[in-house]
Formats: structure tokens, sequence, C-alpha cells
């Protein structure tokens, strides 16, 4: 039986950028919860009574999912259900794509366990997957098909995607081609990069958290139209997590407010999931013709649309 969804108005302004107007909750789900989940998972969710669209967002390498309560707040208080797998530090790459193709499949018995208390239903005919830094990768590997899973994917955000520590070093799968356009994804893709990205913390820690070559400016390169390319030019790697987070202090970052990229990355993929999700094209519309309405400086913005280029 299709799914028909039932939720309440929300602007098609580009109040994206500002906190949404739902409450929201935050679930920490343990394995030994009665909906079973193969990984330990935290659900964002709107407290609303509605059908929402479901975001599967992956963690960065050796990061906890609770780093980025902020970020998954703001954009389920904007009507999205987020489903947030905590994977393994011992992991290899093959392993974290088939655990987050497992936490996939268990939407559809699972997630509506959780969510019940909230009158709150997932409408998974609208399912997107997003990643950070090594969880963009696994993102992107797993919607090229590295791993089967029985629900399928719409939409694809990469934030700051990294394929490894560089060229010559990437962890398996190698998705990267290096040849343009050579993504077949078949969905459409943003691409999220940072401008400090790929720069060192200092001298004592004399590597960068996103290199040349295996970062977003490739991930981008490598995927069809339609797909769009936003650069915080003066944010680090780890600039959109939480404030307290200790792993932070291991990339370089903006000497911006953090609050501001969060809501910038979190209005991004508001739009984004808005227009190839719901059909609502206004708020994308506008950040991509007029990118100085961001909080934050994004330069260059960039949206293919048929292999029409606008910038």
């Amino acid at each position: 039986m299709a799914l028909v969804e039932t939720r309440p108005a929300l602007s098609t302004t580009t109040s994206v950028f500002e906190r949404g107007s739902l409450g929201v909750k935050s679930i920490t789900v343990e394995t030994s919860s009665p909906s079973s989940p193969p990984n330990k998972l935290l659900v964002v969710t709107p407290t609303v009574q509605g059908t929402y669209p479901v975001l599967v967002f992956v963690h960065g390498f050796a990061m906890q999912i609770l780093s980025y309560s902020e970020l998954l707040e703001h954009i389920s208080s904007h009507g999205f259900i987020v489903v947030a797998p905590q994977c393994s530090i011992l992991s290899t790459g093959p392993q974290e794509i088939n655990s987050v193709a497992a936490v996939t499949d268990w939407l559809s018995t699972g997630l509506q366990t959780v969510l019940a208390e909230y009158n709150v239903q997932p409408n998974l005919l609208k399912l997107a997957l997003s990643g950070h830094s090594r969880g963009g990768k696994i993102a992107f590997a797993l919607a090229l098909g590295h791993a089967k899973t029985s629900l399928k994917f719409f939409a694809l955000i990469g934030i700051d995607p990294v394929a490894g520590a560089s060229v010559s070093c990437r962890i398996q799968p190698h998705i990267l081609t290096y040849v343009p356009r050579s993504f077949d994804l078949g969905i459409p893709v943003s691409v999220i990069g940072t401008g400090l990205g790929d720069e060192p913390k200092c001298c004592i820690m004399p590597f960068s958290c996103a290199p040349d070559g295996v970062n977003h400016a490739e991930f981008f390169t490598e995927c069809k139209p339609p797909c769009c390319y936003f650069l915080a030019k003066d944010y680090g790697h780890m600039d959109m997590l939480n404030d307290d987070t200790l792993m932070s202090c291991m990339c370089k970052g903006g000497k911006g407010s953090k609050d501001l990229m969060r809501k910038c990355v979190g209005g991004i993929a508001v739009a984004f999931m808005k227009d190839y999700l719901e059909g609502e094209s206004s708020d994308l519309k506008a950040i991509v013709n007029d990118p100085t309405i961001a909080p934050i400086k994004l330069d260059p913005v960039i949206f293919m649309k048929n292999e029409v280029l606008i910038s």
C-alpha cells in the first residue's frame, strides 16, 4: 500500500538556515531495544504528529554520533526523521558499508517501533542518505551498490567526504575513478566541502583531514547531474560538529562561529531534500541564485542540472 503523507505546512523560504518550527526529540536506541536494531542508533525525530521523510546519516572516522546532535536536530526540526548508526572504530570500509546497509533494511520493521510514542510515521518512499568525512565516502559506496539494501535511496548528501589519507592510501572499496562524471548513482547528489579541510592543523600535526585528491572536490567532479556543490570557504573539516567535540582539535578549523556552520550545512541539507524528496525547490534555487543569503561564505556554489551548469 502506498504511504499517504500528512504533515504540518512548513515555510518555503530560506528560513532553512534557522531552526525549524517543529519540536524534536533525540533518542538513543541500543541493540538490546525491543526494536532490535543491528547497531546502536541515534534517532532524531519531530515530535509533532505526522509522516516524514527519513535521512540515514553516517558519522566520520572514530566519531560518536552524539557529536552531530545539534546538526541533526536542526535538520529534523524542518520535518525529517534522522537515523544515525554508531559504527565500530575497528570496522573496515566494507564492514561499515554492510553495517549501514543492515540499518537501512531494519528501517522497514524497526523504526516505527521507536517512533510510536510520538505518533510519528516514517515515509520510506522518501529516503535519503548522507555522511560526513569517511562516513561520506561510506554513503557514496552504499549508494553505488557496494552493499544491497531492500530500500531505495532517492537523494545523497556528502558532507566533506574523504576517501582516505591520500590518493595512494585510500580505504576499501576504491570508489574514486578520477574520471569526471563517472559515478553511476542514478540519484541527485549534493556535496558540501570545506575550504580549510585540506590544510594541516599545524607543524606538529602536518597532515590534513581532507587531503586534495580524495576530498569533496574529486567526489563532486565524479558526480553526474543533477548535482550541487557548496564550498564553505572559511571553515574546516570538523566545524559542523558540536562545539564540545574533542576530535575537532585534530583538524584545522575556521575562526568563524561553528553554530553558523552547522546552520549552513543543515540548511543546505534541508533545502536539497525538500527539492528532491518533496518537490519544493524554492529554497535550493534561492541559495544557488544568491549564496550570500547563507549565514557563512559559500564560494563557489555550483548546480549542474541536465549538464547545464549554474554557478
